[in-house]
């Protein structure tokens, strides 16, 4: 059955000329997180344009979120999860269709380039795809099928505010059996796996403000000083992960931001560190929190601050943990869709430090999913750094200004991987004894 619905995906598959060129236009525009005003326009006008007359479209769900949904008769409920935000990075990679774009940044009010340097773009185009493919082969599936965009998931607040605003309540959004997404990652175009359980490490990013006394330069034992502080911080913090984590355990704590003073001659009264941490699970993740509050607040007693230091958690994401059997079954369709081996399907491919709020849709009303990953990068490019043993030098990773996917293999094996993921569950003989 499994080999069934790979020629179903093959014969039902879109011209890619125009998806590629939809990839460019995004890729050209990209927005801000919850700015995603003229991209949330361009999918419905994509879905309106290539989809049935009974195609459901849904908009401003939790900002500028959307939900397509295509009611084919008795069977589960499968949501398929795309990404529509962009990244405040300016774009270095070169390419005909960098982006020049710029906006005002609303969590620092400043102006900014923006870029996709996550891959977002691509996960929009292969949502797409995927959808004129499982539009075009209805005749084969029963169930109802949801495709959704989400707004913000670069701020990890985006899955979370479509759920607040009703996504499956005043919005009528069906609720899912299934939950499926995917993210391109720095690996060879074409490939693409899963990882049964934990796939993604949850995230909780800080806002820290220590507060000091300011002086002169030239006088600084009358002030308290914020930006020793912080260094004495930045270096404790650093034994979190080296020191107070089993090294069986995967954990991150990085200070990205530290920002104090305006003059070389003054010494601040402040400094505001912005700190990221990593978890492997949720024991960790509490006790990391904890022991980056501590460090700090001690820190900051012995230097004798005049007043304590102040926390804000700006960003939060949940650990990405696949459903054991949702899981299996896309492997069967996976593998025998893509085959397996070196740059085709990995049913065990590698864990990721970076995280995701996909789960939150699934989770929300307790229901199981499977997020999968596909590769990006360029063949032979690829294979040269890794014959070479300078891929983590030489290939950019998402958020880097480099960051540049394959348009090709890439869209096709994003598009088959969401429409195979869908059809896996929305099968007639599938859903006929579900």
């Amino acid at each position: 059955m499994a080999a069934a619905l790979s020629q179903l995906v093959d014969q039902h598959r879109p011209d890619l000329d125009p998806l590629k060129e939809l990839y460019i236009h995004f890729h050209k525009n990209p927005e801000l997180s919850n700015q995603e005003v003229e991209t949330a326009a361009t999918v419905v006008d994509r879905l309106k344009a290539i989809g049935p007359d009974d195609l459901e479209i849904k908009t401003q769900i939790g900002g500028h979120g959307l939900a397509a949904i295509l009611r084919n008769g008795d069977g589960p409920s499968i949501l398929l999860r795309a990404d529509l935000d962009a990244l405040p990075v300016e774009e270095r990679t070169g390419l005909d269709y960098a982006s020049t774009k710029r906006m005002i940044h609303a969590a620092s009010g400043v102006e900014k380039p923006v870029m996709h340097a996550c891959g977002h773009d691509m996960h929009m185009v292969c949502l797409l795809g995927a959808a004129a493919i499982l539009f075009s082969c209805r005749d084969a599936w029963a169930g109802t099928l949801v495709l959704l965009f989400q707004p913000a998931e670069e701020r990890g607040t985006g899955a979370q505010d479509m759920v607040n605003d009703g996504l499956y309540t005043r919005h009528g959004v069906p609720v899912p059996d299934v939950a499926i997404g995917g993210h391109v990652r720095p690996l060879r175009a074409g490939a693409i796996g899963t990882r049964r359980g934990l796939l993604c490490s949850s995230a909780d990013s800080l806002k820290v403000t220590i507060h000091g006394k300011s002086s002169h330069a030239s006088m600084p034992h009358t002030s308290v000083d914020p930006v020793v502080i912080s260094a004495t911080t930045i270096l404790k913090l650093q034994t979190l992960v080296s020191r107070e984590t089993d090294p069986r355990e995967s954990s991150v704590v990085s200070v990205a931001t530290i920002h104090a003073g305006d003059a070389e001659n003054i010494i601040a009264d402040s400094a505001v560190l912005g700190l990221d941490t990593r978890s492997t699970t949720a024991a960790t993740r509490k006790r990391m929190l904890e022991r980056i509050e501590a460090i700090v607040r001690s820190e900051c007693s012995c230097a004798g601050v005049p007043k304590d230091p102040e926390f804000e958690q700006t960003r939060a994401f949940p650990l990405t943990v696949n459903d054991e059997a949702v899981t299996s079954k896309v492997e069967e369709s996976f593998a025998a869709h893509f085959g397996e081996g070196p740059g085709q399907y990995d049913r065990e491919v590698s864990r990721l430090t970076f995280s995701e709020d996909f789960p939150i849709l699934a989770t929300a009303v307790g229901r199981p999913y499977c997020f999968f990953t596909y590769g990006c990068i360029d063949e032979a490019t690829w294979d040269l750094a890794e014959k070479e043993g300078t891929v983590s030098q030489k290939i950019p990773a998402n958020h880097s200004s480099f960051f540049a996917p394959a348009i090709m293999p890439t869209l096709k094996t994003g598009m088959d991987g969401y429409a195979l993921g869908a059809l896996t569950f929305l099968r007639k003989d599938q859903a006929a004894s579900s």
